[in-house]
């Protein structure tokens, strides 16, 4: 597992040994991540200079990614012990301490946000229905900023409804689907 693209391109990332984490493939990401740039409702913007929260987050990869590719701040919510580990190993390795803030605790208990993300990533343990139950915590917290994309990713075939939110993009990728929405609010 690696970074795909921009100033920490190649840098190779850890992950916990077992299977309690499961790290987002790098095609995926990389089908993720061109998705997020090149697509109508994306563009550069949708990554560079962000505030981002990587949920479930384990390895860190997704957020690392976008931090590698422009994003200003990641905040990483992951409660596993392993995956803190592998996680916080990551973003020293990638030099990026202080772009991030890593909190270590179910997404369901985060602390109230100082400033709202516009880009959110959700890589739960699939067919728990984790995704609804994650996006309602943090808009309770106030995370998710108006008009936020937040790319989920499910088990292929998992239902997800995300009343009032947009879906601009789903795809599957063998065992996974990846849905981008964009949370209610107005577009600047």
């Amino acid at each position: 597992m690696r970074i795909i693209a921009g100033r920490h391109r190649g840098r190779k990332l850890i992950a916990p040994a077992g299977d309690a984490t499961r790290p987002t493939a790098d095609r995926v990401r990389q089908a993720l991540f061109d998705m997020l740039w090149h697509a109508p409702w994306g563009g550069r913007m949708a990554i560079q200079d962000q505030l981002v929260l990587d949920g479930f987050a384990g390895t860190g990869a997704l957020g690392l990614e976008a931090l590698s590719r422009g994003a200003d701040h990641v905040t990483f919510v992951e409660k596993d012990a392993a995956a803190l580990a592998a996680l916080r190993a990551n973003i020293a390795a990638c030099r990026e301490d202080s772009h991030s803030a890593v909190l270590a605790m179910d997404i369901a208990r985060v602390p109230r946000a100082m400033v709202p993300c516009g880009l959110v990533f959700l890589d739960p343990p699939y067919g728990q229905g984790l995704v609804p139950r994650a996006v309602a915590a943090l808009e309770a917290a106030g995370w998710i900023a108006p008009a936020a994309l937040i790319v989920a990713e499910t088990g292929a075939g998992e239902a997800l409804a995300m009343p009032g939110y947009e879906e601009l993009a789903e795809r599957s990728h063998g065992a996974a689907t990846l849905r981008v929405l964009r949370a209610p609010g107005v577009v600047c």
